[in-house]
């Protein structure tokens, strides 16, 4: 080995040993006699310490040294006394009293620290990646990832899981999102895809007898991206056999509990809070509530409804609904100046038409609007909402799908902007009884709320033929903050019901045999009933480390628009290759 101990690792009980260290100089400074160097590895810094009269080649050397080279130095340790210690680092007591320094290799000039005070702009650090995974806060980030992925693998050991690999290579199944085509060279014309999920392969595993499955799998979805979604993400993937839902549930609570102990050092209370999709939609408008805070959708629209204020009247008569939030201390926060422009702009990107709003005042409201409502009128929804002196009432008017949409961004922008919960805590729960399909209004047909694999909750099964809106499936969500941490469901073992759920989906036989054969098949020699979930992994270690940008916890992630700017991919290829694959770029003008 070129070094003897890492840069984090020297304490006082190593003062008169003599050690070697490699590593990155971090620091310089030339106090005139003596060259003080931070020498920087992924476990810490220590300081070099290069004095004159040791060896002046050796300081004469040293004055060469500049940020980022790589060197090897060897020295005793030795104490900085009392005056000079460092509490800010864990060798903070001692330092290296270098006698012998090799340069094993020069750097250009950066273009950035790695420990500068502020951070260059992310396009210049995915760039140069290389230089910005030195940086102390993503090193961090990538060891937690280590920990997160150690503590799964252990936790499936000890419950007699198996871990198998599934191909990347696949079949095309165009659900969802779009999936990223390969072509085939020997299969002319034909194309491979990268696999969305392991979704079909995990099933046939189950169909096999490999009763308990899980794995690290690498998957890809070429969609728009966001802070928190990448084109190439991994996800903790597991399926069960001779189980039902709560014993999925159960199992994840588990897993969860031992990833928050061995990562944070936490107790996560177990077992986790179940909802039901219909309860989040109608107190949180979303199907991914965060309920670090309170501040619940209410729903006024039997107090309005024959009210002086032609707007709530109006779009209750004709169907739809006026709901609302009561914001604590929210008449002092925000102008109307803000309430008409920004927080009516917020909705407005919901669909909704507009935003109304009364400060509660001497238990009445008080707005522009306010006129409107009689005092009786007035009292009823003050009630109603929970408000007291001070607090703000907002409102929409509209459909129950854009309420639900509109006030669930408006919750989770004015507990933000407020500070109503603390960044770093946890709050997971549970979403259950999904409806299993909803209506594709622009294709005039139904389509999977999950995906068509889906069980069907048993008290349902009659709606097939009357109203297939009120089937819920045996599926779940985890939510975590207000981010789908996993999703998962009960499957169909049974192939004539999964052909019914076809059925449903405008899927007949024939194309379901083309698309979906290979499972088809396999479900007629004797499927077990099973279930299964899988979690983002990337999107957990973000949870875990309190960052709202998944490219702080991915070693080398892409863009929003999906560029990987260290590599330059994606690029364009030797025509050569094209030619092999019978493949010719047609670009739009």
């Amino acid at each position: 080995m070129l070094r003897t101990a890492t840069c984090g690792q020297l304490r006082a009980d190593q003062i008169g040993q003599t050690v070697t260290l490699c590593g990155w100089a971090d620091k310089y400074r030339d106090h005139g006699g003596v060259v003080f160097i931070d020498l920087r590895d992924r476990y810490g810094i220590t300081q070099i310490a290069f004095r004159m009269e040791e060896s002046s080649e050796i300081q004469q050397l040293s004055s060469t040294i500049r940020h980022e080279d790589v060197i090897q130095v060897t020295g005793e340790v030795v104490s900085r006394g009392e005056d000079n210690k460092n509490p800010k680092l864990a060798t903070g007591e001692i330092e290296l009293r270098a006698n012998h320094l090799v340069v094993l290799n020069k750097s250009k000039t950066p273009p950035f620290e790695p420990r500068g005070e502020s951070l260059a702009n992310e396009e210049l650090r995915l760039q140069y990646r290389f230089i910005d995974l030195r940086r102390p806060a993503l090193q961090n980030k990538m060891f937690l990832r280590h920990q997160l992925t150690r503590s799964v693998r252990n936790y499936f050991d000890e419950l007699d899981f198996i871990e198998i690999e599934t191909p990347i290579l696949g079949r095309s199944s165009p659900e969802g999102a779009r999936d990223y085509l390969v072509p085939s060279r020997v299969h002319e014309g034909a194309f491979y895809a990268l696999p969305q999920s392991p979704q079909l392969f995990k099933q046939i595993l189950m169909v096999s007898g490999y009763d308990r499955y899980y794995q690290i799998a690498k998957c890809f979805r070429d969609e728009d991206l966001r802070a928190d979604r990448q084109p190439e993400f991994s996800q903790i993937d597991i399926e069960m056999s001779f189980v039902e839902q709560e014993d999925i549930l159960s199992a994840i609570d588990g897993l969860l509990a031992r990833m928050v102990k061995d990562v944070r050092g936490e107790k996560l209370p177990t077992p986790l809070p179940r909802y039901t999709h219909a309860e989040v939609m109608e107190r949180f408008g979303t199907d991914k509530p965060d309920l670090r805070f309170g501040m619940e959708l209410t729903d006024i629209s039997d107090l309005v409804e024959e009210s002086g204020f032609g707007v709530f009247k109006n779009t209750v008569g004709s169907g739809g609904k006026v709901r609302g939030l009561c914001v604590p201390g929210g008449a002092e926060k925000y102008s109307r100046r803000v309430l008409d422009n920004d927080l009516k702009n917020l909705v407005g990107e919901y669909g909704a038409k507009g935003l109304a709003y009364f400060k509660v005042a001497n238990g009445g409201l008080d707005s522009s609007i306010a006129k409107f409502f009689d005092e009786k009128e007035q009292a009823a929804i003050v009630e109603r909402m929970g408000g007291n002196d001070g607090d703000l009432l907002v409102f929409v008017a509209d459909t129950y799908p854009v309420t639900c949409a509109a006030l669930a961004a408006l919750r989770n922008h004015l507990a933000k902007d407020l500070e109503l919960y603390d960044p770093k805590e946890l709050n997971c729960l549970w979403v259950v009884e999904f409806p299993l399909v909803t209506w594709n209004e622009d294709e005039n047909r139904w389509d999977a709320e999950h995906h068509p694999f889906c069980a069907v909750h048993p008290d349902d099964v009659e709606y097939f033929e009357s109203d297939p809106s009120k089937i819920r499936a045996l599926s779940y969500d985890l939510v975590c903050n207000g981010y789908e941490a996993a999703s998962g469901s009960i499957r169909i073992h049974d192939p004539a019901i999964q052909q019914k759920i076809f059925d449903l989906l405008n899927i007949d036989a024939e194309e379901a045999e083309e698309r979906f054969g290979f499972l088809l098949q396999a479900l007629r020699y004797g499927a077990p009933p099973h279930g299964g979930i899988a979690l983002g992994l990337d999107r957990w270690v973000m949870l875990m480390t309190g960052t709202d940008n998944i490219r702080d916890v991915i070693a080398f992630p892409k863009t929003q628009k999906a560029s990987d700017l260290m590599m330059g991919a994606p690029s364009e290829v030797d025509q050569r290759q094209l030619r092999d694959l019978n493949i010719k770029i047609d670009l739009p003008e």
